[in-house]
C-alpha cells in the first residue's frame, strides 16, 4: 500500500467497524465484528454482496447528495457542474442498489450563457449541492450556483418532465441550499452564503417553492466552513443538519435543533467524528429505511480521482439526536464499512428487478440513455441519433482555443468507476473526416488524455495526448476504428486501438486525475481545429459493470 501510516491508522480501528448480522448491539442495528481491513482506495468489493453490501455502494463520481423515501422507493439527487443535462436524479428500492432516473435540469441556459459551448466558463462551478424534497405529491428540487444564486424546479415524477428552473434568489457567493414545509403547509427556505464567514439564513418560503421573502432571513448557523444544510423532521424537532470544517481535523457531520422552525435552532451536537482515513463522510441526506432503520446516504468529501464516492451509514436516535456511524468506541461515531441491505419487505417488482446504473449504450434510441451528460450545454444540431440509425453521429466545430480539449464543445461524458477492472470500448467509423478533425476516446478532469484519430491533410493519424501534447501518432487507413481504456484500483488507464475489433495493440497511458471538484470522466469527443465540417459515427461504447 502506498501510505503505511494510513494504513496503521485504519487497522487500529478496525476493530470497531461493524457490519450489520444477526448480533444486536446497544445502539439498536444488529452488528457482528468487522473483520475486513479496507485501506481507501483499495477495496476489492462495492455496493450489494449476497444480501450484504460493502462500502462504497458506488464508486464514482456521486457528489453533494441528498436522499428521500416517497412510499416504498428512496429518491437521490447529485450535482453536477457544468455538465448537461444538470442535477443528477437517482432511484433505489433499497438504498444500496441504485439506478439513474434522469436530470432536473434540461437545459443549462437557464442559468447562463456561460454553462453552454458558447463560453464554457463554469468549471467548478455550476450546479452545485441542492435539496431534493417530496411535498403534496409532487417533487422538488432546490440548488444553488455560486456565480448565479439559487433555483428550484418541480414534477409530479422523479423521471420528469421537470419544470423550467424558477429563480429564487439572484445574488453570488451562496451554496448549498435546503428546504422544509411545516404541519401546516408553510414553506421555509435555509441557504449559506459562503463569501460573508459561511452564515446561514432561513427565509420564508411561497406554499409553491416559486419565491423566497429575502427580507425574512433569519441567521441560525455561522463560521467553520459550515455548509450542506439539510432540514429534516423527527418526532417533534426540526434538526438542521450540516457538515462542518476545523483546519488540521477535518470535515465532520453536525446539527441544530428547534421545536420550531421559527426558533433559533440554539441546540447543536455533533454527529459525526471527520474519518479522515475514510476521506471525510460528511454531505448526504439522512432516511428511514422500509426496514425500521434509519441511514446516512452521503458521499465523501475529500475527491480524489474517483470523485467523491457514495457510502451508506447507519444511524441511531439518541436521545434526540441522528447519530450516525459506528459508535461502540463512544461518540461521536467512525466509519462503517459493511452492513446488511436495508430491504424490508420486497413488493413483487423489487423482487424481480435489481436496480443498476447504466453504463454501456448501443444508441439504439431515439435519445441518449440517462448516465450520459455533455460537458457544457450542447450545441444541439451538432449531434445525432437519427442520420444514422443505431449510430451516435457527433458533428465536428471549432473549440473555444484551438486544439485544447476542455474548450470543445462536443464532448460526450459520464462517471468513472473506482473498481478492481474497468474496461471501456467504443467502435467508431472514421470515413466522413475532414482536414482539422480531432476525435476520439478521452479521459478528463482538469487534466487530460485521449486516444484517438486526428485529420491532417486528408491524412487520419492515430495519436496519443496529454493535456493536449501529442505523444504519438501512427498513420492509419482503416474506415472503423475501436479504442479501449482499462484501468483498475489505482486508477492508471491503458489505452488500446484495433482496427478488426478483436486485436487490440496499446498506445498510451495515463494517470486518472481530480480536478474542479470532480472526478476522472470518460468521453467521447469530436472537434474541428480550421472548420465546422466531418463527422464521426459511434456504433456503440461498452463499459459492462
Amino acid at each position: 500500500m502506498k501510505d503505511i501510516c494510513k494504513v496503521l491508522v485504519l487497522f487500529a480501528s478496525l476493530s470497531s467497524f461493524p457490519i450489520y448480522g444477526q448480533q444486536e448491539n446497544p445502539f439498536g442495528h444488529a452488528l457482528v465484528p468487522d473483520t475486513i481491513a479496507v485501506v481507501w482506495g483499495d477495496w476489492q468489493e462495492w455496493g450489494e454482496q449476497r444480501g450484504m453490501y460493502r462500502n462504497p455502494i458506488v464508486p464514482a463520481d456521486y457528489s453533494d447528495l441528498d436522499c428521500i423515501r416517497v412510499g416504498d422507493d428512496y429518491y437521490a439527487i447529485s450535482s453536477t457542474m457544468q455538465f448537461s443535462p444538470g442535477m443528477t436524479i437517482l432511484h433505489s428500492h433499497d438504498l444500496v442498489n441504485w439506478k439513474i432516473a434522469g436530470h432536473a435540469v434540461g437545459d443549462l441556459s437557464q442559468i447562463s450563457r456561460a454553462m453552454t459551448w458558447r463560453e464554457m466558463d463554469r468549471y467548478g462551478r455550476g450546479v452545485w449541492a441542492g435539496t431534493l424534497r417530496y411535498h403534496d405529491g409532487r417533487f422538488y428540487v432546490f440548488f444553488g450556483t455560486p456565480d448565479e444564486g439559487y433555483f428550484m424546479t418541480s414534477a409530479e415524477h422523479a423521471e420528469g418532465p421537470w419544470e423550467p428552473l424558477t429563480p429564487l434568489l439572484a445574488e453570488e457567493g451562496w451554496d448549498d441550499c435546503t428546504a422544509i414545509w411545516d404541519e401546516r403547509g408553510r414553506g421555509y427556505f435555509v441557504g449559506t452564503c459562503f463569501k460573508n464567514g459561511y452564515k446561514t439564513y432561513m427565509f420564508e418560503m411561497a406554499a409553491d417553492a416559486k419565491s423566497i421573502n429575502r427580507s425574512s432571513a433569519r441567521l441560525i448557523n455561522e463560521g467553520n466552513g459550515r455548509e450542506a444544510s439539510k432540514l429534516i423532521y423527527h418526532d417533534g424537532c426540526y434538526y438542521l443538519i450540516f457538515s462542518e470544517h476545523r483546519e488540521g481535523i477535518g470535515r465532520y457531520v453536525m446539527a441544530k435543533r428547534d421545536k420550531k422552525l421559527t426558533g433559533k435552532f440554539k441546540e447543536e451536537k455533533q454527529l459525526l467524528l471527520p474519518c479522515r482515513e475514510a476521506n471525510e463522510p460528511n454531505q448526504g441526506g439522512i432516511v428511514e429505511g422500509k426496514d425500521g432503520h434509519w441511514y446516512f446516504l452521503t458521499h465523501h468529501g475529500s475527491g480524489d480521482w474517483s470523485g467523491r464516492v457514495m457510502s451508506l451509514l447507519p444511524v441511531e436516535w439518541v436521545d434526540g439526536w441522528p447519530m450516525i456511524g459506528d459508535r461502540s468506541q463512544g461518540e461521536p461515531g467512525t466509519m462503517v464499512w459493511q452492513g446488511k441491505v436495508p430491504l424490508g419487505e420486497k413488493s413483487e417488482e423489487e423482487e424481480s428487478e435489481k436496480l443498476t446504473l447504466q453504463r454501456s449504450d448501443d444508441f439504439d434510441a431515439t435519445q441518449l440513455g440517462p448516465q450520459w451528460q455533455w460537458n457544457y450545454e450542447p450545441r444541439k444540431e451538432m449531434y445525432s441519433l437519427s442520420e444514422h440509425p443505431g449510430w451516435l453521429r457527433l458533428k465536428a466545430f471549432i473549440p473555444l482555443k484551438q486544439g485544447v480539449f476542455l474548450t470543445a464543445g462536443n464532448t460526450l461524458t459520464q462517471r468513472s468507476f473506482r473498481s478492481r477492472h474497468n474496461e471501456v470500448t467504443v467502435k467508431l467509423d472514421i470515413r466522413h473526416t475532414t482536414d482539422g478533425l480531432h476525435a476520439g476516446l478521452a479521459h478528463f478532469a482538469s487534466q487530460s488524455a485521449s486516444l484517438g484519430i486526428v485529420n491532417r491533410g486528408g491524412q487520419n493519424y492515430l495519436e496519443f495526448t496529454q493535456n493536449d501534447n501529442r505523444q504519438q501518432s501512427i498513420a492509419i487507413t482503416s474506415s472503423h476504428l475501436w479504442l479501449k481504456s482499462v484501468w483498475g484500483l489505482d486508477g492508471m488507464s491503458t489505452f488500446y486501438y484495433s482496427i478488426d475489433g478483436d486485436n487490440f495493440v496499446p498506445m498510451g497511458q495515463y494517470q486518472l486525475s481530480w480536478g474542479y471538484y470532480r472526478g476522472d470522466r470518460i468521453g467521447i469527443y469530436c472537434f474541428n481545429d480550421l472548420s465546422e465540417s466531418g463527422f464521426i459515427d459511434v456504433d456503440y461504447l461498452h463499459y459492462p459493470i
